[in-house]
């Protein structure tokens, strides 16, 4: 093997440990030196590779990204009849709701929202078990700078959501009160306790310092207990 074709297999593979290649590399000292070189780069490379990663790292990614708002995306003329009569009809709609609950983050509007929510999800967050551990919560509290000290029950199911143009965790608890969905919505200005409830179901928002705490359960079903608990055991302090 000639050197051009010894040093072209070095740099491609230091670790070459084939045949031809141990003897090209003893055949000289300028050629075991340049292997030694080139292996110790080799293994710096490959230690400053070595990173722990964190155990929140996709959730933290997952809640930047639900963050950002939506690409803007512009449509052919076509369509401008059609949006500036949706765009008529949303300013009506929202001129009304402005006028009932003035802020999205009004308890009824809250409470609401909430009940969409779980009517939507309800196919496939009803017959799910991920059997979430504390420290699985807590990774999901991380992005809000808080976590739960303990939880009073069986989490069934646990992630990020969209709730009202925000993020905010949704939990699926099994509780001594039987089970509820948990909604923590950050909040600097919570007001409440407030209830709400529906034809089938029922719940309460409770104001916890920088969120609401929203329970809801079936009708008839006490969930203020669980609210209170769990606004308990939030910390904030992380």
């Amino acid at each position: 093997m000639d050197d051009l074709e010894f040093r072209r297999r070095l740099l491609a593979d230091p670790n070459d440990n084939s045949p031809d290649m141990l003897e090209s590399r003893n055949a000289s000292l300028a050629n075991r030196k340049l292997s030694d070189e080139l292996q110790a780069l080799d293994s710096k490379l490959a230690q400053a590779m070595k990173v722990d990663v964190p155990d929140d790292l996709a959730d933290k990614i997952l809640f930047h990204q639900t963050s950002q708002p939506a690409p803007r995306r512009y449509r052919t003329s076509a369509f401008l009849g059609l949006a500036a009569s949706v765009a008529f009809l949303a300013g009506l709609f929202l001129g009304h709701f402005n006028a009932t609950d003035h802020s999205l983050n009004a308890p009824s509007a809250l409470g609401q929202l909430a009940l969409e929510h779980i009517y939507h999800e309800a196919g496939f967050v009803d017959h799910i078990d991920e059997a979430v551990s504390l420290h699985q919560v807590n990774a999901k509290m991380s992005p809000f700078g808080s976590q739960f000290d303990q939880l009073p029950g069986h989490v069934y199911y646990v992630n990020h959501c969209g709730f009202g143009g925000q993020n905010a965790l949704h939990m699926v608890l099994g509780t001594a009160q039987g089970k509820v969905t948990i909604f923590v919505v950050p909040n600097p200005q919570s007001s409440g306790p407030t209830t709400f409830s529906d034809d089938n179901m029922q719940g309460v928002v409770m104001p916890a310092h920088k969120a609401d705490l929203i329970v809801v359960g079936d009708k008839g079903q006490d969930v203020t207990p669980v609210a209170e608990r769990l606004k308990a055991d939030l910390n904030w302090e992380i």
